[in-house]
């Protein structure tokens, strides 16, 4: 048993995402019906067009089957909650980016195990899902994302004052968490990192970029108003690295399959700061 990714992984992960479910109420999936072009224009950007834009890249890109099916699970990945926060700084719509984290993170259930287990079979040769079914991973992304959300949702609908004190603290842990798992899934292959890092780091910087950039163009192109343009742009470079990461231990063991969930987080967070810095100055 590895206690890192049996045991403190999947326990950082469901705290980050209980901490997620402290901060929703009703009115953050209302904003599905209150702003239905840009909640749209968000999530067919990071649902459907970031795993096809992904699958493209890795057809054409010269990597090993393992990062290239590492490359689709951070892909398939959620927002990360950090989004909201950087959207804050960006002068953006915050009200959005919670909502846009909030429900693709619970629609991950679907669409990260469709997502993941079709990229296996179109990328690999071998019968690596013979032990996965879709129900099985679905059962876990429940577990372990869908539940915490609940959870989060009614300790702060039930004990609201606890939880408006809590919510600042516990944000600031799970962001501590997230980097100690960061570094951890690094730790693990320290032997191979910098090998690893020189495979997985340019394709995952050419995917965050190109994905930042059409996800801007498209709420432009479709008439979203600066605010929203700023969220969206956001929500779709920073994925949820810790989702991304226990997907790749849980189910395929880790090594290389970790290796670009690892340099995308670590990228993420450059580009959006750049983002931000930019819009900040010129939008």
């Amino acid at each position: 048993m590895n206690i890192v990714t049996d045991v403190i992984l999947p326990l950082a992960l469901a705290f980050i995402m209980f901490v997620l479910g402290l901060g929703l109420t009703g009115s953050d999936f209302l904003r599905v019906v209150k702003q239905p072009r840009d909640f749209f224009v968000g999530a067919f950007s990071q649902i459907i067009l970031l795993p096809i834009i992904a699958f493209i890249l890795v057809k054409i890109w010269p990597i090993a089957p393992e990062l290239a099916i590492g490359v689709m699970i951070i892909a398939a990945a959620p927002g990360g909650v950090t989004s909201n926060l950087l959207t804050s700084f960006a002068k953006g719509d915050v009200a959005l980016s919670i909502s846009l984290t909030a429900i693709i993170s619970l629609l991950g259930v679907i669409t990260i195990p469709f997502i993941v287990l079709t990229s296996v079979g179109l990328l690999s040769n071998t019968n690596v899902t013979e032990n996965i079914s879709l129900l099985s991973m679905s059962r876990d992304m429940f577990l372990i994302v869908t539940v915490p959300v609940i959870l989060g949702m009614l300790f702060r609908r039930f004990v609201l004052g606890i939880a408006t004190k809590f919510e600042p603290i516990a944000r600031k842990v799970s962001t501590v968490l997230f980097v100690l798992v960061l570094l951890g899934a690094i730790a693990a292959e320290r032997e191979n990192v910098v090998s690893y890092f020189a495979q997985a780091g340019l394709i995952t910087l050419v995917l965050n970029v190109i994905m930042m950039v059409v996800a801007f163009y498209l709420a432009q192109l479709l008439g979203s108003k600066t605010e929203q343009k700023k969220c969206i742009t956001i929500e779709c470079g920073l994925q949820n690295g810790t989702l991304a990461i226990f997907v790749a231990t849980s189910i395929f063991g880790g090594g290389l399959y970790v290796i670009p969930a690892a340099t995308y987080s670590l990228i993420m967070f450059a580009t959006s700061l750049i983002f931000v810095y930019l819009v900040r100055r010129i939008v």
